[in-house]
């Protein structure tokens, strides 16, 4: 019988959802079990009923921002690891007044090229 390697669950979240398609895509083809949800409800909804080992999540979104989004997993899942990225300056306040509340999360800028994003997740 063949050994199966576990694939890395990942859960990809961004409103744009060419970029959230697009990364889950790069996942998928790098051995990650990668999937594109495109709100931070919808991702606080997909991790509680998929367990992802990580999510990578745009921060600004219409309905709930990332950081939101990943408080709130990291509530129920505190070993996922969570890996935020945006292009906007106003991300800087809410990532302090995060950190305020005793939340530390890693950013990195936007747009992610996907050869970084794939060494930041092998380091």
């Amino acid at each position: 019988m063949e050994q199966t390697q576990v694939k890395p669950k990942v859960l990809v979240v961004d409103d744009e959802r060419v970029i959230a398609d697009t990364l889950a895509i790069i996942l998928n083809q790098h051995g990650f079990d990668a999937a594109a949800v495109y709100t931070g409800t919808g991702a606080v909804e997909r991790a509680r009923a998929v367990k992802p080992d990580l999510v990578i999540s745009d921060v600004i979104m219409p309905d709930m921002n990332g950081i939101e989004a990943a408080i709130h997993i990291r509530k129920f899942l505190p070993s996922c690891k969570i890996l935020l990225f945006s292009g906007q300056a106003a991300t800087a306040d809410l990532l302090e007044s995060a950190r305020a509340q005793g939340h530390e999360f890693e950013i990195l800028a936007k747009p992610v090229h996907p050869q970084d994003l794939l060494a930041k997740l092998r380091g």
